[in-house]
Protein backbone atom coordinates (compact mmCIF):
# COMPACT_ATOMS: atom_id res chain seq x y z
CA UNK A 1 0.00 0.00 0.00
CA UNK A 2 1.30 3.36 -0.69
CA UNK A 3 0.11 6.54 1.17
CA UNK A 4 0.09 10.01 -1.17
CA UNK A 5 0.26 12.88 0.99
CA UNK A 6 -0.75 16.46 -0.62
CA UNK A 7 -1.07 19.93 0.56
CA UNK A 8 -5.23 19.64 0.77
CA UNK A 9 -5.39 21.71 -2.01
CA UNK A 10 -7.85 20.34 -5.25
CA UNK A 11 -4.64 21.32 -7.82
CA UNK A 12 -3.04 18.95 -5.13
CA UNK A 13 -5.93 15.91 -5.23
CA UNK A 14 -5.53 16.10 -9.00
CA UNK A 15 -1.99 15.81 -9.36
CA UNK A 16 -1.60 13.04 -6.78
CA UNK A 17 -4.87 11.35 -8.58
CA UNK A 18 -2.21 11.89 -11.05
CA UNK A 19 0.84 10.58 -10.16
CA UNK A 20 -0.93 7.30 -8.84
CA UNK A 21 -1.03 6.26 -12.39
CA UNK A 22 2.63 7.84 -13.14
CA UNK A 23 4.02 5.62 -10.77
CA UNK A 24 2.08 3.06 -11.03
CA UNK A 25 1.21 2.95 -7.05
CA UNK A 26 -1.51 0.13 -6.70
CA UNK A 27 -3.03 -0.13 -4.19
CA UNK A 28 -2.95 3.34 -3.39
CA UNK A 29 -4.68 5.84 -0.69
CA UNK A 30 -4.64 9.63 -1.14
CA UNK A 31 -4.80 11.78 2.11
CA UNK A 32 -4.05 15.48 3.23
CA UNK A 33 -0.56 15.84 4.89
CA UNK A 34 -3.23 17.97 8.13
CA UNK A 35 -5.55 14.62 8.18
CA UNK A 36 -2.38 11.90 8.08
CA UNK A 37 -1.76 10.21 10.77
CA UNK A 38 1.10 7.60 11.27
CA UNK A 39 0.10 3.92 9.84
CA UNK A 40 1.55 0.47 9.67
CA UNK A 41 5.66 0.67 8.70
CA UNK A 42 4.74 -1.56 6.22
CA UNK A 43 3.23 1.53 4.60
CA UNK A 44 5.30 3.57 1.90
CA UNK A 45 4.77 7.23 1.59
CA UNK A 46 4.60 9.77 -1.47
CA UNK A 47 5.07 13.38 -1.17
CA UNK A 48 3.15 14.71 -3.49
CA UNK A 49 4.32 18.38 -4.83
CA UNK A 50 1.62 20.19 -6.73
CA UNK A 51 1.54 20.42 -10.56
CA UNK A 52 -0.94 22.63 -12.09
CA UNK A 53 -0.02 20.63 -15.34
CA UNK A 54 -0.73 17.58 -13.87
CA UNK A 55 -3.83 18.83 -12.15
CA UNK A 56 -5.09 19.96 -15.29
CA UNK A 57 -3.97 17.10 -17.69
CA UNK A 58 -6.18 14.65 -15.31
CA UNK A 59 -9.26 17.34 -15.44
CA UNK A 60 -9.14 17.46 -19.13
CA UNK A 61 -9.15 13.94 -19.19
CA UNK A 62 -12.50 13.37 -16.81
CA UNK A 63 -14.30 16.79 -18.55
CA UNK A 64 -13.91 14.17 -21.73
CA UNK A 65 -15.08 11.28 -20.19
CA UNK A 66 -17.73 12.74 -17.61
CA UNK A 67 -18.54 16.16 -19.17
CA UNK A 68 -18.21 19.48 -17.00
CA UNK A 69 -20.98 18.52 -14.97
CA UNK A 70 -19.05 15.55 -13.91
CA UNK A 71 -15.97 17.55 -13.56
CA UNK A 72 -18.15 19.64 -11.27
CA UNK A 73 -19.73 16.91 -8.80
CA UNK A 74 -16.35 15.46 -8.28
CA UNK A 75 -15.57 18.63 -7.03
CA UNK A 76 -18.49 19.03 -4.64
CA UNK A 77 -17.13 15.80 -3.27
CA UNK A 78 -13.67 17.58 -2.61
CA UNK A 79 -15.90 20.28 -0.94
CA UNK A 80 -17.76 18.43 1.02
CA UNK A 81 -14.63 17.40 2.89
CA UNK A 82 -15.32 13.94 3.79
CA UNK A 83 -12.92 11.72 5.21
CA UNK A 84 -13.60 9.46 2.28
CA UNK A 85 -13.59 12.11 -0.37
CA UNK A 86 -10.06 11.32 -1.63
CA UNK A 87 -10.97 7.28 -1.52
CA UNK A 88 -14.57 8.28 -3.55
CA UNK A 89 -12.76 10.48 -6.13
CA UNK A 90 -10.09 8.07 -6.83
CA UNK A 91 -12.46 5.32 -7.46
CA UNK A 92 -14.39 7.33 -9.91
CA UNK A 93 -11.75 8.14 -11.85
CA UNK A 94 -9.99 4.87 -11.81
CA UNK A 95 -14.08 3.40 -12.88
CA UNK A 96 -14.07 6.57 -15.39
CA UNK A 97 -10.51 5.12 -17.00
CA UNK A 98 -11.63 1.62 -17.30
CA UNK A 99 -14.96 2.81 -18.76
CA UNK A 100 -14.60 5.71 -20.95
CA UNK A 101 -17.35 5.83 -22.86
CA UNK A 102 -19.75 5.62 -20.16
CA UNK A 103 -20.69 7.76 -17.67
CA UNK A 104 -20.06 6.50 -14.28
CA UNK A 105 -21.39 8.44 -12.08
CA UNK A 106 -24.82 7.24 -14.00
CA UNK A 107 -23.99 3.87 -12.50
CA UNK A 108 -26.19 4.08 -9.03
CA UNK A 109 -25.64 0.33 -8.38
CA UNK A 110 -22.08 1.04 -7.92
CA UNK A 111 -21.85 1.63 -3.87
CA UNK A 112 -18.92 4.79 -4.19
CA UNK A 113 -20.84 6.23 -7.09
CA UNK A 114 -24.17 5.99 -5.14
CA UNK A 115 -21.84 8.10 -1.90
CA UNK A 116 -20.78 10.27 -4.86
CA UNK A 117 -24.21 11.35 -5.42
CA UNK A 118 -25.43 11.44 -1.58
CA UNK A 119 -22.88 13.90 -1.14
CA UNK A 120 -23.43 15.99 -4.34
CA UNK A 121 -27.06 16.33 -3.11
CA UNK A 122 -26.32 17.37 0.39
CA UNK A 123 -23.91 20.20 -1.27
CA UNK A 124 -26.73 21.41 -3.30
CA UNK A 125 -28.90 21.32 -0.67
CA UNK A 126 -26.90 23.49 1.80
CA UNK A 127 -25.76 25.95 -1.70
CA UNK A 128 -29.41 26.90 -2.00
CA UNK A 129 -29.89 27.39 1.89
CA UNK A 130 -27.07 29.72 1.47
CA UNK A 131 -28.42 31.71 -0.84
CA UNK A 132 -31.65 32.24 0.74
CA UNK A 133 -30.44 32.34 3.91
CA UNK A 134 -26.70 34.73 4.00
CA UNK A 135 -27.87 38.30 5.52
CA UNK A 136 -25.89 41.69 5.08
CA UNK A 137 -24.53 44.02 7.46
CA UNK A 138 -23.85 47.64 6.83
CA UNK A 139 -20.37 48.08 8.07
CA UNK A 140 -19.26 51.75 8.77
CA UNK A 141 -17.01 51.83 6.10
CA UNK A 142 -19.66 50.97 3.72
CA UNK A 143 -18.70 47.81 2.84
CA UNK A 144 -22.05 44.70 3.54
CA UNK A 145 -20.68 42.00 5.18
CA UNK A 146 -22.24 38.17 6.03
CA UNK A 147 -20.71 35.55 8.45
CA UNK A 148 -21.43 32.20 7.74
CA UNK A 149 -20.79 29.02 9.13
CA UNK A 150 -21.99 26.16 6.19
CA UNK A 151 -21.48 22.21 6.95
CA UNK A 152 -19.72 21.98 4.10
CA UNK A 153 -16.86 24.30 2.60
CA UNK A 154 -19.21 25.70 0.03
CA UNK A 155 -17.86 29.07 -0.22
CA UNK A 156 -16.31 28.72 -3.93
CA UNK A 157 -19.97 27.39 -4.97
CA UNK A 158 -21.87 30.82 -4.18
CA UNK A 159 -19.62 33.44 -4.96
CA UNK A 160 -21.48 33.86 -8.93
CA UNK A 161 -24.47 33.93 -7.29
CA UNK A 162 -23.75 36.76 -4.84
CA UNK A 163 -21.60 38.64 -7.96
CA UNK A 164 -24.40 38.13 -10.28
CA UNK A 165 -27.23 39.40 -7.95
CA UNK A 166 -25.11 42.29 -5.83
CA UNK A 167 -22.86 43.71 -8.74
CA UNK A 168 -23.57 47.50 -7.47
CA UNK A 169 -22.29 47.45 -3.73
CA UNK A 170 -19.20 46.14 -2.25
CA UNK A 171 -19.63 42.63 -0.14
CA UNK A 172 -17.86 40.37 1.96
CA UNK A 173 -18.69 36.73 3.09
CA UNK A 174 -17.22 35.41 5.98
CA UNK A 175 -16.73 31.86 6.81
CA UNK A 176 -16.09 31.09 10.27
CA UNK A 177 -15.68 27.80 10.52
CA UNK A 178 -13.13 27.76 7.77
CA UNK A 179 -11.57 31.15 8.49
CA UNK A 180 -11.41 32.46 5.31
CA UNK A 181 -14.03 35.11 3.35
CA UNK A 182 -14.85 36.40 -0.41
CA UNK A 183 -14.84 40.10 -0.95
CA UNK A 184 -16.26 41.69 -3.94
CA UNK A 185 -15.01 44.74 -4.72
CA UNK A 186 -17.36 45.98 -7.33
CA UNK A 187 -15.22 44.49 -10.17
CA UNK A 188 -13.60 41.03 -9.11
CA UNK A 189 -14.14 38.63 -5.94
CA UNK A 190 -10.78 37.83 -4.18
CA UNK A 191 -10.42 35.04 -1.64
CA UNK A 192 -8.91 36.55 1.79
CA UNK A 193 -7.80 34.89 5.51
CA UNK A 194 -7.83 37.21 8.06
CA UNK A 195 -5.02 38.38 9.98
CA UNK A 196 -5.71 36.62 14.02
CA UNK A 197 -6.40 40.02 15.20
CA UNK A 198 -9.33 40.96 12.50
CA UNK A 199 -10.50 37.28 13.10
CA UNK A 200 -12.49 38.11 16.39
CA UNK A 201 -13.86 41.28 14.96
CA UNK A 202 -15.46 39.95 12.31
CA UNK A 203 -16.70 37.60 14.22
CA UNK A 204 -18.18 40.45 16.46
CA UNK A 205 -19.39 43.34 14.18
CA UNK A 206 -21.55 45.20 16.66
CA UNK A 207 -18.86 47.46 17.54
CA UNK A 208 -18.17 48.40 13.16
CA UNK A 209 -21.91 48.29 12.18
CA UNK A 210 -22.84 51.66 10.24
CA UNK A 211 -25.52 53.66 12.12
CA UNK A 212 -28.21 52.88 9.36
CA UNK A 213 -28.01 49.19 9.44
CA UNK A 214 -28.12 49.54 13.46
CA UNK A 215 -31.72 51.08 12.90
CA UNK A 216 -32.61 49.24 9.91
CA UNK A 217 -32.31 46.24 12.18
CA UNK A 218 -34.53 47.63 14.98
CA UNK A 219 -37.00 48.53 12.20
CA UNK A 220 -37.21 45.41 10.87
CA UNK A 221 -37.31 43.15 14.25
CA UNK A 222 -40.00 45.71 14.81
CA UNK A 223 -41.83 44.51 11.75
CA UNK A 224 -40.83 41.05 12.31
CA UNK A 225 -42.37 41.11 16.10
CA UNK A 226 -45.70 43.14 15.42
CA UNK A 227 -46.74 41.21 12.42
CA UNK A 228 -46.12 37.87 13.93
CA UNK A 229 -49.05 36.15 14.79
CA UNK A 230 -48.87 33.71 18.02
CA UNK A 231 -52.25 31.62 16.98
CA UNK A 232 -50.84 31.01 13.91
CA UNK A 233 -47.26 29.66 14.69
CA UNK A 234 -45.74 26.22 13.48
CA UNK A 235 -42.52 25.72 15.23
CA UNK A 236 -42.09 22.29 13.39
CA UNK A 237 -42.80 23.58 10.51
CA UNK A 238 -41.00 26.89 10.95
CA UNK A 239 -37.83 24.56 11.69
CA UNK A 240 -38.42 22.23 8.69
CA UNK A 241 -38.59 25.27 6.44
CA UNK A 242 -35.61 27.36 8.38
CA UNK A 243 -33.20 25.33 10.39
CA UNK A 244 -32.23 26.80 13.50
CA UNK A 245 -28.39 26.35 12.88
CA UNK A 246 -29.50 29.46 10.64
CA UNK A 247 -30.84 31.61 13.43
CA UNK A 248 -28.35 32.94 14.68
CA UNK A 249 -27.41 34.79 11.50
CA UNK A 250 -30.90 36.20 10.78
CA UNK A 251 -31.72 39.63 12.16
CA UNK A 252 -35.39 38.94 12.73
CA UNK A 253 -34.09 36.65 15.07
CA UNK A 254 -31.53 38.21 17.15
Amino acid sequence: MTTLLYDGTFEGLMTAVFEVYEYRFEPATIIATENYQSESIFTEHHEVITDQQKADRVLKKLEINLGKKGVSQLLRVYLSESEHAERLILSAVSSSIQHPKENILNNFAAIDIMDIAKITKSISREVHRMHAFVRFEKLQDEVYFSKIEPDFNVLPLIVSHFKNRYRDQKWMIYDLKRHYGIFYDLTDVQFFEPALEQTQQLKKTENILHEEEIQYQKLWQRYFFKTNIPERKNLKLHVQSLPKRYWKYLTEKL
